[in-house]
């Protein structure tokens, strides 16, 4: 049930946005630092960046969708608006055009012209109740495109399995007609995208499947290039690994291989095309990619920031960026998606320390 807020505002005051996140073992490229931005926000997942500077971010588990404000400009959020409660796994939301879009699991929403009524919440439109309800890899990660309409992965059902559409893929939404057309095929759990700025190609990270091991398959960051295509799953996974129980059928398809393997169980999620101004100039265009980091593997990996550089439209090479939530075989953060503001820092969430970072850069 959808809970509609008049009127929730907590004040973060200094004690509690500096809480006591140990940010010092945050490791950065020389030039780099790293703040918190906001502390105690519930499972922060995807981060939206309204056109008044209102960070609107979504949750999983919480159920919840905030809205932030940095009222004194002094880079760190003091005001937090409760916008919706009582959601299921509201991890994807956009803005576009003035309106806040909120991805449950079943349902989109929109909220119109958000940012001129608050603190007072406009009453939710339903934009489209057609997505399956299956919770298992369905929280989303939402975006509009180049072409005005809304991108939607929709996860598999399972951790490997055959389904039918819109299982296991990416759609996207005319949010007027409510027409609706498949991007990519064979997609497990894309839960992070953006397109090139150039281009206009989306691009999109998946998670590969659980329960081969420490080390197989990678996930992806992967590359469309004509709409329609298939990126394997439950056939092949990366560009050669047939799956144990389905692979036999991989020949049935035309899989597209990935842009790059980021290593297995690293749990890729939120990425972005860097277009900021403030980052020396290697990294205008680059993705930043957040791994949310392992949970079934036997020593822990990802927990970190990855940057990938292209030529074209090939990956030059990756470097990790940021790292240190994971501390030996302890974590004490998972990052889980990232968003360039305007000043050109970098914003990462967190869902497990409930925390949002920025990273700006100090050098010459």
């Amino acid at each position: 049930m959808l809970k509609q807020l008049t009127v929730s505002i907590s004040l973060l005051l200094p004690s509690i946005a500096n809480a006591a996140l140990p940010i010092d073992k945050i490791t950065l490229p020389a030039g780099f630092e790293i703040s918190t931005y906001a502390a105690n926000v519930p499972n922060a997942r995807q981060m939206t960046l309204g056109d008044k500077g209102t960070l609107f971010v979504g949750s999983r588990k919480a159920g919840k969708v905030h809205a932030l404000i940095d009222s004194n400009n002094d880079d760190q959020a003091d005001v937090m608006f409760e916008v919706a409660s009582d959601l299921f796994l509201p991890s994807g939301i956009t803005f576009h055009q003035g309106d806040l879009y909120v991805a449950e699991v079943d349902k989109i929403w929109r909220y119109r012209n958000i940012e001129a009524s608050l603190p007072k919440i406009p009453e939710p439109e339903l934009v489209y109740d057609k997505l399956p309800n299956k919770s298992h890899h369905g929280w989303k990660f939402i975006r509009f495109g180049p072409d005005g309409l809304l991108y939607i992965p929709v996860g598999a059902p399972c951790n490997v399995c055959e389904s039918d559409a819109p299982f296991a893929s990416i759609i996207k939404l005319n949010v007027d007609t409510k027409q609706v057309t498949t991007v990519a095929k064979g997609v497990r759990n894309s839960v992070g995208f953006d397109f090139h700025p150039h281009t206009g190609d989306l691009w999109f990270t998946d998670n590969g499947r659980d329960m081969m091991g420490d080390d197989l398959p990678d996930d992806e960051l992967n590359h469309v290039t004509k709409e329609g295509q298939h990126f394997g799953f439950p056939y092949i996974h990366n560009a050669d690994i047939l799956d144990p129980e389905f692979g036999k059928k991989a020949s049935s398809i035309n899989n597209q291989p990935p842009a790059l393997n980021l290593g297995a169980h690293v749990a890729a999620l939120g990425m972005e095309f860097y277009q900021g101004e403030q980052f020396p100039a290697g990294y205008k265009n680059s993705i930043f990619i957040a791994e949310h980091g392992s949970w079934n593997r036997s020593s822990k990996v990802g927990y970190r920031i990855v940057n990938v550089k292209l030529d074209g439209n090939q990956v030059a090479h990756a470097d990790v960026f940021a790292s240190g939530w994971l501390q030996g075989e302890q974590s004490w953060g998972r990052p889980a998606a990232v968003l360039t503001l305007n000043d050109g820092s970098l914003l990462i969430s967190d869902d497990a320390a409930n925390a949002i970072y920025r990273i700006s850069y100090k050098g010459k």
